[in-house]
C-alpha cells in the first residue's frame, strides 16, 4: 500500500499514512481507551475501489493486485538484492492482511538496508497482526534505535505495550519519550498524547 517512496514518516500528518485497521479490544481497566497501531508511508498506498456495487470494480482490483504480487514476486526472485522490491512486495502483502509473507518480505529488505525505519515499523504492525507482540516491540525499538526521533514507531510501541502486554508502565514510558520529540502528538482518536498518558496514570 508502480509506487513511489515516500520518506515522511509523521504519523500526526494523516496524508502520511493509513491508519492501520486493527482495533485494540481490551478497554475497561483503561477506561475506554482504544487505540490503533499506524503503518508508516513508504510508498503510495495501492488504491482501493470506491464502493460502488459492480462486482467487477471489485474483481477488477483484485485481479490488478494479484497481477503486482506476481509481477514483484518474479522480481525478488531474479533480483534477491533488489530492496526497494522488497519493500514493496512487503507493502502490498501487508495491505491485503497477508502478514505471514509480509514479514519474510521485510526482513529480506532489511538484510539489505537494516536501518530503514519505516519499514521497521510496518514490519512490526505485521508480528503484531501475527500474534507475536514482544517481537513488535523488539521491531520498534530497532526502528527507535535507527531514528530516535521516528514518532509512529514510539506511539505503536505504546499501543502493543498497554493494550497487547499489559504494560502500562511501558507504555507510558515509550509515549513520554514520544512528547519530548513532539508535545503536540495525538492518539488516532485526536486525544493528545501527553493527556492520554495522564489518564493512564490516574487509572493505575
Amino acid at each position: 500500500m508502480a509506487e513511489k517512496h515516500n520518506k515522511k514518516n509523521d504519523y500526526v500528518k494523516k496524508d502520511t499514512m493509513l491508519i492501520v485497521a486493527i482495533v485494540a479490544l481490551a478497554i475497561g481497566f483503561f477506561g475506554g481507551v482504544v487505540l490503533t497501531v499506524y503503518k508508516t508511508r513508504t510508498q503510495e498506498s495501492v488504491k482501493t475501489p470506491m464502493p460502488p456495487p459492480q462486482a467487477q470494480t471489485v474483481q477488477g482490483d483484485v485481479t490488478e493486485m494479484a497481477a503486482k504480487i506476481f509481477e514483484l514476486e518474479k522480481r525478488t526472485a531474479q533480483s534477491p538484492d533488489d530492496v526497494e522490491a522488497w519493500v514493496q512486495l512487503g507493502n502490498l502483502y501487508f495491505d491485503t492482511d497477508n502478514f505471514a509473507k509480509a514479514i519474510p518480505a521485510y526482513e529480506k529488505s532489511l538484510e539489505l538496508n537494516p536501518k530503514n525505519p519505516n519499514v521497521l515499523t510496518d514490519l512490526g504492525v505485521m508480528y503484531r497482526r501475527n500474534g507475536q507482540p514482544k517481537e513488535a516491540v523488539k521491531v520498534f525499538d530497532r526502528a527507535i534505535q535507527a531514528d530516535p526521533r521516528h514518532e509512529t514507531s514510539r506511539f505503536n510501541k505504546g499501543v502493543v505495550l498497554m493494550h497487547d502486554l499489559k504494560d502500562v508502565e511501558g507504555a507510558i514510558k515509550a509515549w513520554e519519550g514520544l512528547i519530548e520529540i513532539n508535545p503536540l502528538a495525538v492518539s488516532s482518536s485526536g486525544q493528545p498524547i501527553d493527556q492520554l498518558i495522564q489518564q493512564l496514570k490516574k487509572s493505575k
